[in-house]
């Protein structure tokens, strides 16, 4: 990346705060397609984002995977599993936007590396730094300070974080580029979503052909709110490093945060900043341990870090696993998951 033309750099860049701005101001989107609810604006989200995305490649004329893909039955099991749990992460989060909780929408992006770090711990048996175990228990401290304050565990917030996370540990055994997994995915949630708008017209229920041109043009727009941060987010990763785009990321909650507290003005009571405040200080931990550790030729204890060269060794007992684990804090979470 450090050979990188400077101009080349700065698109990176631009491209970069294009995507996860973007993803940041979505919450505004979603709001002006009332009156329909949020299961058929997700439908047409599924159908339009096909098209968009499927327009997209005829131009570019990248099929290949297509055929590779058809012939691998477990791959294709893991992307019809990856379609399932984004079809709930976004069903949700347009359902919570919609219904005025748009901050504890944003929590769950933020608590989202740190449940990535404990379902790797739990499933994979990844293995944690200190620091890192440590901004886990202050994310854990936070989920219940905020149930306190809640007076319920703050369900949005962590359904949104653990289908996102799980979908992100489906996505890397899936290895798909950005635009041809969301084709893919999409490309199952078509029949199922298009077969609903279909039930719901003839029931007389559908939005889309009785509230005007205009309505059905933003319904129709979803695919391309969905896929046009994605292009951009293409086209900054090739341009600018990993560790800058894992820093820009936090840019989608951060803003969705605003939003939901200055222009939808929903309460931050004491408890609630409480908890928001915890949980800024386990990301600031993990993102402060993630740069120490991608500056740093070798880790503390004098054994190569996660972003050492290849060929260089662990001790015995450590493996691939423990990288994974180093590298959460500053690695982009699946793009086409974004709400």
């Amino acid at each position: 990346m450090g050979g990188k033309p400077r101009g080349e750099r700065h698109i990176g860049l631009l491209n970069g705060f294009a995507a996860y701005g973007m993803w940041g101001l979505v919450p505004l989107f979603w709001p002006l397609l009332k009156p329909a609810g949020a299961v058929e604006i997700l439908a047409h989200r599924m159908v339009w984002s096909l098209v968009f995305v499927g327009a997209a490649l005829v131009v570019v004329r990248r099929w290949a995977w297509l055929g590779e893909l058809l012939r691998q039955p477990r791959r294709l099991g893991l992307v019809a599993i990856a379609a399932t749990v984004i079809t709930v992460n976004w069903g949700l989060y347009i359902w919570a936007v919609n219904s005025g909780h748009v901050v504890e929408a944003s929590l769950g992006y933020f608590i989202n590396p740190l449940v990535t770090i404990a379902l790797g711990v739990l499933l994979l048996k990844e293995r944690l730094r200190r620091v890192q175990w440590a901004a886990v228990g202050i994310g854990f401290a936070a989920v219940l300070v905020l149930t306190v304050g809640y007076g319920q565990p703050p369900w949005i917030s962590l359904c949104l974080a653990f289908s996102f996370a799980t979908y992100g540990l489906v996505k890397k055994k899936v290895n798909l580029g950005g635009v041809e997994s969301l084709a893919a995915e999409t490309a199952i949630q078509f029949l199922p979503a298009l077969g609903y708008l279909v039930w719901l017209t003839a029931r007389g229920e559908s939005t889309f052909t009785t509230e005007g041109p205009g309505h059905a043009a933003l319904l129709a727009s979803a695919g391309v709110v969905t896929a046009l941060p994605l292009v951009c987010f293409g086209a900054a990763a090739i341009r600018i490093p990993l560790s800058t785009i894992g820093l820009l990321q936090y840019m989608t909650p951060v803003f969705q945060f605003l939003l939901g507290v200055l222009y939808f003005g929903e309460a931050m009571p004491p408890e609630r900043w409480a908890g928001f405040a915890l949980v800024w200080l386990a990301l600031t931990l993990l993102t402060l341990d993630a740069w120490r550790s991608a500056r740093s030729p070798r880790t503390a204890s004098g054994t190569p870090s996660a972003t050492s060269p290849p060929g260089t060794t662990r001790p015995t007992g450590t493996d691939n696993a423990v990288r994974n684990a180093d590298r959460v804090a500053s690695e982009p979470a699946p793009v086409d998951a974004r709400p």
